[in-house]
């Protein structure tokens, strides 16, 4: 007798596929005081969160309130930032996009005015714009690619901390394992194709499918693997 599949143990709702409670600290966002007057805020400490690559730093306002926002390099206990309108371009610093100049890197982007910051979130990433319009701003992704954004749209100065930690050789599994762990993430995932008939439809020792990979959207969960309702599979007709 097989075991279930992993999307059959995950519809389930075992503690397995469960966000474990009280694994994220805190959640990232910008005052909601928008397009206000300059307020300038102090570093008084840093959190190490699961739920984030990167470091988290604790803003203290002048008007008593706290915040947690993502650390940018190089900044420190005691360092000041500065949010609103008329703010500077220091370290940190939470501005909108139409005020930040070209060539300027930002992260922490928000995709639309309000939402707290969407966009180069990660460890080390940052983004850089690039031009703007009456409207619009234009912002280089750490993808690279282009994007148009409002410009009343607000993001930090600088670029997140922690960056190249991905560098450093995890050298055995286990680290992984505990890795993907703390980001309430599975590992590892094994192939379809290399499990037991028993364990999975496209298993077996010939270790490929052995059939069309395109499932119907109401097959029934054991069989609701590969290419769930698509429309193709790439291959072009000729002719």
């Amino acid at each position: 007798m097989g075991k279930k599949l992993k999307q059959q143990r995950r519809g389930k709702g075992s503690n397995a596929y469960t966000k474990p409670p009280l694994s994220q600290k805190a959640e990232i966002a910008f005052r909601n005081e928008r397009h206000s007057r300059k307020i300038i805020g102090e570093v008084v400490d840093f959190v190490d969160d699961p739920g984030h690559s990167a470091p988290l730093m604790l803003v203290r306002y002048d008007d008593f309130t706290e915040t947690l926002l993502l650390a940018p390099e190089g900044i420190k206990i005691g360092d000041r930032i500065q949010e609103g309108t008329g703010a500077d371009y220091t370290l940190g610093s939470i501005l909108t996009l139409s005020d930040i100049p070209d060539g300027m890197p930002v992260y922490n982007i928000e995709s639309k005015p309000g939402d707290g910051g969407k966009f180069a979130r990660g460890a080390g990433s940052y983004a850089t714009i690039v031009a703007h319009t009456s409207k619009t701003v234009s912002v280089s992704m750490p993808s690279k690619a282009v994007v148009e954004l409002a410009g009343d749209c607000r993001a930090e100065i600088g670029a997140v901390s922690g960056g190249g930690q991905s560098t450093k050789p995890l050298m055995k599994a286990g680290k992984n394992f505990y890795r993907m762990h703390a980001l309430n993430k599975r590992w590892p995932l094994n192939r379809g194709v290399k499990m037991n008939p028993v364990d999975h439809p496209f298993g077996g020792k010939q270790h490929h499918k052995g059939a069309s990979s395109m499932t119907s959207r109401n097959a029934p969960p054991g069989r609701k693997v590969g290419h769930i309702a698509a429309s193709r599979v790439g291959r072009l007709k000729r002719g």
